[in-house]
């Protein structure tokens, strides 16, 4: 999960970069980038940390041009620790490329090994989005043949990615002196949308992970980007668009409504709020059903993802609502942190509990989901500590038992709580004197009652089902391997570049060249 920005406008694009980056900063904090064209020549600045820290005035000041893409990320694949792994990602043939990417590839290491043995090209980091850069490249090289680009064969590189990468990605990409460039993976798995804005001196466009960011920003909300369908805006805001794979059929990531996106964003016509909303009803009538006996004083939300879905099911059990919880907005979203004692160490830091609403109740705390129990077990005993009589935990999600390859920090079963585990065992491993989770089926009905038109969702995390080729058993045992080897390497990293303007990376690319401004 990152956020994705592209933007084509008649002024200075860089301050509108920055600006959305900000609103999208939940899909990822480990590190941003921005990187803008004027004329031919891209601008690009990039580091480890938040938007509002790795941009410095003078950073804003050299990113120059009207048309740019900008990136947060969330690290799923390669090394948490590395700048080199900021994105935008640059190439300089052919053309001049620069991409950012949200999602994951499961074919990386065969794309790899086919850029390097057949399609010559060196990829210099362990990113799956420098390897679709390079795919990217590469199949534009193919259909330009040596001659001017054009949208036609634009769209037939397109084409040649969605035929060798298999997984989730949306992408926003910039090609030298020609425009932008948006597009989707065929199964639709992470989001992206287009809007534009009516200014003075003409049309300009946006297209971003969350439709969030296109309203802030002042533009008005086109539509979702097709499953595999690509967009392009041309350097006089000429506006493409094209559908470039073979069956494509739209699969949303059930996870995006569960907890990723923020509420107030709609993505594939489904409010983000409605379905949290939903799906606390739907917790509520279940717990209600088949717990006619229990006895709860109080519902309390753990904030901020689950306050939709707890205030619903206040209202179905016929109990008070309160805050319990009060959250400091300085500290990063635990789940999404790298490193598990990263996620401990700050729970009691991001949360701090109120013990009025606590002392002598029976409590029953509401969280969007429980992956890999840490903040759940820490904050059931934060309840205790504050005199609560009994705690008791309700998800509004199904249990997570799978790893989630498209995207998600959560590769390996033996992280997931609820991994060989039923509820019981689980309330008992988290400290809780009961758990209650959401049915698989009537989370999608909730989502499906926003809009009927999708049928299908990407579930892999509850269900176990992958509905891109690709994940094999030998896959999954790989990312497994691969990630507690990085973990024990992360360990002995000091992180020497995090807050350092020293590992900031700040680029002037001119036509394949590229000098370092210190």
């Amino acid at each position: 999960m990152c956020g994705i920005v592209g933007i084509v406008s008649k002024s200075p694009v860089n301050q509108l970069l920055y600006d959305g980056l900000t609103v999208l900063q939940h899909r990822g904090q480990d590190a941003a980038g921005i990187v803008t064209a004027e004329g031919r020549t891209f601008h690009m600045h990039k580091n480890k940390g938040l938007v509002r820290d790795v941009f410095r005035t003078r950073d804003m000041r050299n990113l120059k041009g009207n048309m740019g893409i900008a990136h947060c990320r969330y690290p799923t694949a390669g090394s948490a620790t590395s700048v080199a792994e900021s994105q935008p990602f640059y190439v300089n043939s052919p053309f001049g490329l620069v991409l950012g990417h949200n999602g994951n590839l499961v074919n990386t290491a065969q794309l790899q090994n086919d850029l390097f043995q057949d399609d010559l090209r060196h990829v210099n980091t362990n990113s799956d989005s420098e390897v679709l850069l390079n795919v990217l490249a590469h199949e534009i090289q193919l259909s330009a043949k040596g001659q001017r680009l054009d949208p036609d064969a634009i769209f037939a590189a397109v084409a040649g990615v969605h035929r060798r990468a298999q997984g989730a990605y949306a992408i926003v990409a910039m090609i030298s002196g020609f425009g932008l460039l948006a597009f989707r993976d065929p199964n639709g798995i992470r989001p992206l949308i287009i809007g534009k804005h009516e200014s003075e001196n003409g049309v300009e466009f946006m297209v971003a992970s969350e439709s969030v960011a296109i309203d802030v920003m002042g533009f008005k909300v086109m539509r979702d980007v097709a499953p595999g369908e690509a967009i392009l805006i041309d350097t006089s805001g000429n506006f493409f668009s094209r559908q470039c794979a073979q069956n494509p059929s739209l699969h949303p990531c059930i996870f995006e409504f569960v907890y990723l996106a923020r509420p107030d964003s709609v993505i594939d016509g489904i409010s983000v709020y409605e379905t949290r909303a939903r799906m606390g009803a739907s917790l509520g009538e279940k717990i209600k059903r088949e717990n006619p006996a229990i006895e709860i004083d109080v519902v309390i939300p753990i904030p901020d993802t689950s306050r939709p879905s707890a205030v619903e099911v206040a209202q179905v059990l016929g109990v008070k609502y309160r805050e319990g919880f009060i959250k400091n907005r300085y500290i990063g979203r635990t789940f999404i942190m790298p490193g598990q004692e990263e996620r401990k160490r700050s729970v009691r830091q991001k949360l701090n509990a109120m013990g009025i609403e606590f002392k002598g109740k029976n409590v029953l705390l509401v969280d969007d989901s429980i992956v890999r129990g840490t903040t759940s077990k820490e904050i059931v005993q934060m309840a205790r500590d504050c005199g609560a009589k009994k705690v008791y935990f309700a998800s509004a999600a199904p249990p997570v038992r799978f790893p989630n390859v498209y995207g998600i920090d959560m590769p390996t079963r033996s992280e997931l709580i609820a991994s060989g585990r039923d509820a019981a065992q689980i309330a008992e491993a988290i400290g809780a004197d009961a758990v209650f989770y959401q049915e698989l089926d009537e989370l999608i009905e909730d989502i499906r009652a926003c809009n009927p038109a999708i049928s299908s969702f990407d579930a892999s995390c509850f269900d176990g089902k992958y509905i891109t080729g690709g994940v094999t058993a030998e896959y999954l045992a790989g990312i497994e391997t691969s990630r507690a080897n990085n973990e024990a390497r992360g360990a002995g990293d000091s992180g020497s570049d995090v807050g350092n303007e020293s590992g900031a990376s700040s680029y002037q690319l001119d036509l394949g060249l590229s000098t370092v401004e210190q």
